[in-house]
């Protein structure tokens, strides 16, 4: 499968953005889809993700700012991020496994595809 990430951009301290990655090639609903990040100089480190239930699971941090959804139809999955601060300021990645057990689905190394990254920058 293959994924394409977009939707970020600059945005003062308190703003919103979504974030989109779409993918194409193969059955997308049956994919786990995630949302990592990079800042500069740090790991990159889990935000959230949805299985192809629909179900969610998110890093402890972005729990009620950060909402990630899915439209199967459209190959797409969403992360709209409210209340953005200055340190979620990164490039915003998203991967796709079909095979992802709960105690991986926080690990980057447990998926295959990866997107290109969007760049979000949150200004103070």
């Amino acid at each position: 499968v293959q994924l394409q990430a977009s939707g970020g951009g600059l945005v003062q301290a308190g703003g919103s953005l979504r974030l989109s990655c779409t993918a194409s090639g193969r059955t997308f609903r049956n994919y786990v889809v995630a949302w990592f990040r990079q800042a500069p100089g740090k790991e990159r480190e889990f935000v959230a993700t949805i299985r192809q239930s629909g179900a969610t699971y998110y890093a402890d941090s972005k729990k009620g700012r950060f909402t990630i959804s899915r439209d199967n139809a459209k190959s797409t999955v969403y992360l709209q991020m409210n209340s953005l601060k200055p340190e979620d300021t990164a490039v915003y990645y998203c991967a796709a496994d079909q095979s992802i057990i709960s105690t991986t689905m926080t690990w980057s190394r447990a998926y295959d595809y990866w997107g290109q990254g969007t760049l979000v920058t949150v200004s103070s």
